[in-house]
């Protein structure tokens, strides 16, 4: 079976390169471990447009009325030969164990789908205006549903310890001594 998707937008962003670069080995930190940290603390404060084609404008009709909502956008600078990757180092790092893809969030899979809860700032006619979204400009956008979090927010989830690891560790802040 054949699967064509169709964007129906475009991301506006001043995000050029992907913080991850894929090959058709492994992926790899695009920054050092420090600038990543950096710049994952600058994404959450990152606003970026998703400018959906004129002709769909009415599919946006009520999107306002909700505070967040979720992105699901194609990373179009990924290399094709990625996509036949089947594991992984988390995030790039050789210090951890490789994993299968469908135990990471890399943007190198199969059918390079990638979902981001991002905030709704504004909508003005066919652009939305959103907060934390970490697409590099000119992302085709494939879908965008609200977020609701009756439904995207299950009781007793558990996460790996290697994931929450690498989430903590982008969280924190180097401590430095000035002395």
């Amino acid at each position: 079976m054949e699967i064509i998707l169709k964007p129906t937008g475009i991301v506006k962003s001043s995000i050029k390169a992907p913080s991850l670069k894929a090959d058709h080995k492994d992926i790899n930190p695009a920054k050092a471990k420090e600038e990543m940290k950096q710049q994952h603390r600058e994404l959450k404060e990152h606003i970026s447009q998703i400018i959906i084609d004129k002709k769909f404008e009415e599919i946006l009709e009520g999107i306002e009325e909700f505070s967040h909502i979720l992105v699901l956008y194609w990373p179009h600078l990924v290399p094709e030969k990625s996509r036949e990757l089947l594991k992984v180092h988390p995030m790039g790092r050789k210090d951890m164990p490789q994993k299968g893809i469908y135990a990471t969030c890399s943007p190198a899979r199969p059918n390079p789908i990638l979902v981001t809860a991002v905030k709704l700032l504004s909508r003005k006619d066919n652009v939305l205006e959103v907060k934390g979204f970490e697409a590099v400009d000119g992302s085709p956008v494939i879908d965008i549903k609200p977020y609701v979090s009756h439904y995207y927010s299950p009781e007793d989830v558990t996460v790996s310890g290697w994931m929450q690891d690498l989430t903590e560790e982008l969280e924190t802040e180097e401590i430095k001594n000035n002395c």
